[in-house]
């Protein structure tokens, strides 16, 4: 059975792509086959850093979305990755209800999934709640709580909004915050994590020792992440 992986948040700034590209390294790393798609027109970070795995996706054209669902029935093997841009949730919801995805999926056996980034500020869960509301146990969730500014999601802890999210089973993953001149020096050098581990002799701008110590280390946590809430 495939699995469509949809990387959304809606909220932009909250680490969306940071999350699909981690996803697609592990993927990598550990032989697991996967299509991408990326639906952000400007600066696609799966395009940009996994070119090879993902083409482009048009968020408000539907024979494009399409794809997606045709992609995850012809291949049952592999996990479909749906990287989204900020403010697309209008089109993909509209596309959903309209087309009749969720019913059609069911009866392909295909399997949805949306990483929910957030921040640990308000808009974050607000955007969450209204997701639940929206699809309730229609969709699996997985939230992503991203200490990109801080490691305290008090306001989520305290708005019910993730009880109600655990009581359709929701999983929790915790993606700690890489040293932002590491993370800014990557994407400079338009570097796939997995060459960001390695030394580059090329590059003078390559990361030092020190720095793809770092990288390891924070992809170490993240994978760790990614066993317990499972592909």
């Amino acid at each position: 059975m495939s699995t469509i992986h949809l990387i959304g948040g809606e909220k932009g700034g909250v680490g969306k792509s940071v999350v699909a590209r981690v996803l697609a390294q592990y993927m990598i790393g550990n032989k697991i086959p996967f299509i991408g798609f990326d639906t952000d027109r400007s600066h696609g970070s799966l395009l940009r850093f996994y070119s090879d795995y993902a083409s482009p996706t048009i968020i408000d054209n539907y024979e494009s979305l399409d794809a997606i669902v045709e992609t995850a029935a012809e291949n049952p093997e592999h996990r479909i990755l749906v990287d989204l841009a900020a403010q697309t949730h209008h089109p993909l919801a509209k596309w959903l209800d309209e087309s009749g995805v969720l019913d059609l999926a069911e009866d392909l056996g295909i399997s949805l999934t949306y990483w929910n980034v957030m921040d640990s500020g308000k808009d974050c869960v607000d955007l969450l709640d209204k997701l639940l509301d929206q699809y309730g146990s229609r969709l699996n969730y997985i939230l992503v709580l991203n200490q990109l500014r801080d490691d305290k999601f008090s306001i989520l802890e305290s708005s019910g909004v993730k009880d109600r999210a655990l009581a359709l089973n929701a999983k929790v993953l915790n993606l700690k915050r890489l040293h932002a001149p590491v993370m800014t020096k990557i994407d400079a050098n338009s570097s796939s994590f997995w060459a960001a581990q390695n030394k580059d002799y090329d590059n003078l701008n390559a990361l030092g020792l020190l720095e793809r110590q770092r990288v390891k280390v924070w992809l170490k946590h993240a994978y760790e992440q990614l066993q317990w809430v499972g592909l």
